[in-house]
């Protein structure tokens, strides 16, 4: 209704989703790229012009992605993980059962897995030419906005383009402003996507 082509992977190991197993940010980043010859077979999309959306677990995802390439032009985050030490700092009843589950060699390794899947650990080595919205809500208990905060410290640090709204006592779907979000990220992909405006000037200036 956007007037994009939309298309989402089912991880390896996931409901039906075949070819191995999921690894909670490991192999099955893959099955994201492989989207893309997908589409190219597809007359209606554009792949020159490609944005990510990625929610919570799919925000990790997304900066995993722009770690690896700089094929994409425009990306979304809502709720996104990037801190997988502060996940189990803030939620110590669930989230290292998750890790020891679906990373390979999680026990054996721990703090290599989690740098490996936390952007706060590679902020440097985000593309800086794909610009990131960033949204998160002040009461998400999920995924707790200190993560937002922190790496949007280091995006200005590495002078990665962002934008970081937070909205005041969204939870973690940001349920109580589906509009405003909806708003936000269409917004952000026409400005980046359709009219392919450029970037930012990220160094200071100004008078």
């Amino acid at each position: 209704s956007w007037g994009y082509v939309v298309a989402g992977s089912q991880y390896r190991g996931n409901m039906g989703g075949t070819g191995g197993r999921d690894e909670f940010g490991g192999a099955e980043v893959n099955d994201i790229f492989n989207l893309i010859p997908l589409l190219g077979n597809m007359p209606q999309a554009d792949t020159s012009k490609i944005g990510l959306y990625g929610w919570s677990r799919g925000g990790m995802m997304t900066y995993l992605c722009l770690k690896k390439s700089n094929k994409f032009k425009a990306a979304a985050v809502g709720g996104a993980l990037s801190d997988l030490r502060m996940m189990m700092e803030t939620r110590p009843d669930t989230f290292e059962t998750v890790f020891i589950d679906l990373i390979p060699g999680y026990l054996q390794n721990k703090d290599k897995c989690l740098d490996e899947r936390s952007a706060i650990k590679f902020a440097d080595k985000i593309c800086k030419t794909t610009p990131v919205l960033m949204l998160h809500g002040t009461a998400d208990w999920r995924v707790v906005p200190q993560m937002a905060l922190d790496l949007s410290s280091a995006f200005i640090k590495y002078r990665v383009p962002h934008r970081l709204i937070m909205f005041e006592g969204g939870d973690h779907g940001l349920n109580e402003f589906d509009e405003e979000v909806d708003k936000q990220v269409k917004n952000w992909f026409d400005k980046y996507l359709k009219r392919a405006e450029k970037l930012p000037d990220l160094k200071p200036h100004g008078r």
